[in-house]
């Protein structure tokens, strides 16, 4: 039962989120990016380029066990999740700016995220028999992922009523789907999460909060407009755990690589929302 449910549930799960994401977007979100290149750009180095630098550094400082250090470096390759879009909407950031960086992550990560996984495997090594994704596996990554959304793009574009109707629905559903894959994953593996549960807590919450720190401080260093850094920082700071798990449990079928998501998918949400809190108190309401 407990492999049907990773093999068939997680990856139907995760097409339901994605074809939710597609259901939002328009070729006009892609077509924005060149309006605005510099925020896009910034936060795309941020979350390309940086977290995982950032992240690699902190899993050598924590000094993880192989499976868990390529979980989070799979975490880190992963691209932001549906909900920065709600925590940008909440805090005053450039909803139009997350609706844009999602779309363009959700192509970027068919490639970026095999390359970062494919490296974390062959440095850390976490086990005999493991020899990353290879092109099959690159090319499930790319269904996953990519196909969903496309679905949803096009029944937008075919039915925008329906598509406009079914997007809080959808949300909601999104939202619920999370909570249980990522209850779920953390029940089935509930002995070995609490075995390494000191481990992964403190690696996780302090990536969350850099991954959040960055995508706010680095724009804003840069002299970009204040509700494009606060796009920035839930985009780049809010990872999609649920991709993160599909991938470790149904892709490298290893459930223990999948803790790291599994545990972040729980704590990014009060930290995020105490980070929006400390970001915004005191700025003035700014319409976007």
């Amino acid at each position: 039962m407990a492999s049907a449910i990773t093999v068939v549930g997680l990856p139907i799960a995760l097409g339901i989120i994605m074809f939710g994401l597609g259901l939002s977007l328009t070729p006009g979100d892609f077509a924005r990016i060149g309006r605005r290149p510099r925020a896009v750009a910034v936060a795309l180095a941020c979350q390309l380029v940086l977290l995982p630098l950032v992240c690699f550094g902190l899993v050598l400082a924590f000094d993880l066990p192989p499976v868990l250090a390529v979980g989070m470096m799979l975490l880190a390759a992963s691209p932001g999740g549906t909900t920065a879009n709600l925590y940008s909407h909440l805090f005053r950031g450039d909803v139009a700016l997350n609706i844009s960086l999602t779309a363009i992550n959700s192509v970027i990560a068919v490639i970026t995220l095999p390359i970062v996984t494919n490296l974390a495997l062959g440095y850390f090594n976490p086990g005999e028999g493991q020899v990353g994704l290879q092109l099959a596996k690159t090319i499930e990554v790319f269904l996953i992922v990519l196909v969903p959304v496309g679905l949803g793009m096009l029944v937008r574009g075919l039915k925008p009523s329906f598509a406009s109707a079914m997007d809080k629905p959808v949300r909601i559903a999104s939202v619920v789907i999370l909570t249980l894959v990522i209850i779920g994953a953390v029940s089935a593996q509930l002995d070995v999460l609490m075995a390494n549960l000191g481990a992964l807590a403190g690696v996780v919450v302090t990536f969350c909060v850099l991954s959040l720190a960055i995508g706010f401080i680095v724009p804003r260093l840069l002299k970009i407009d204040r509700p494009q850094s606060i796009a920035s920082a839930f985009e780049v700071g809010l990872h999609n755990a649920t991709l993160a798990i599909v991938i470790a449990r149904s892709v490298l079928q290893n459930a223990d690589m999948s803790l790291p998501a599994a545990v972040y998918g729980v704590l990014m949400f009060p930290l995020a929302a105490a980070f929006g809190m400390l970001i915004t108190r005191g700025a003035p309401k700014t319409p976007h």
